[in-house]
């Protein structure tokens, strides 16, 4: 089984927010496949189905962002399920906007959902897909920049990165986690 995880903030009030970015993603995904997200457990909105002959979890935990760990671990944890069957999605204010960058490991980068998964988890060892966000100007703050909202332009951009990010998951299920990163950071 894989694990595709969206990291996120829950409550409408968060809804298109730069920092929702990875639940966006797994909304797209829940959709191209068919699989509702309507189970809440392991402190988390998730949905299981099979896709290419692959068995599939997709998760948004809701435990707001900077606790994001509790959720992934209770998963791995109760599935049985090893750091390497998971990717997180998340926003990444050290990327460009409509950037994605794919990693098998690395710290936190200053990212609290990361932090917090890392811990939980004891290792920085797991697949991440990071999505440019951009950087706030000097006179905004980071937390009012990413809890804020895509311009339109911005919005037309993202939409292009979520369907992309969704398409590296879709060639994760076939291929080894390596040659999606080889493939998708070009």
């Amino acid at each position: 089984m894989k694990v595709i995880i969206g990291l996120g903030n829950p409550g409408k009030q968060f809804d298109q927010t730069r920092h929702n970015i990875g639940f966006e993603v797994v909304d797209e995904l829940s959709s191209k496949w068919g699989i509702p997200l309507d189970q809440a457990k392991h402190k988390g909105l998730f949905g299981m189905g099979t896709v290419n002959g692959e068995k599939v979890l997709l998760l948004k935990p809701m435990t707001y962002m900077n606790l994001s760990g509790e959720s992934i671990s209770a998963v791995l944890n109760f599935y049985k399920l090893a750091p390497k069957d998971i990717v997180v999605i998340y926003d990444d204010l050290d990327l460009p906007s409509g950037k994605i960058r794919l990693r098998q490991k690395g710290s936190a980068g200053g990212h609290n959902g990361i932090k917090s998964t890392i811990a939980h988890l004891g290792t920085q060892e797991f697949n991440r897909i990071r999505i440019g966000v951009g950087r706030p100007s000097e006179k905004n703050s980071v937390s009012n920049f990413v809890l804020g909202k895509f311009s339109p332009e911005e919005r037309a951009e993202m939409s292009k990165v979520v369907e992309r990010s969704a398409e590296a998951c879709e060639n994760w299920l076939s291929n080894d986690f390596l040659q999606v990163m080889n493939q998708f950071n070009k």
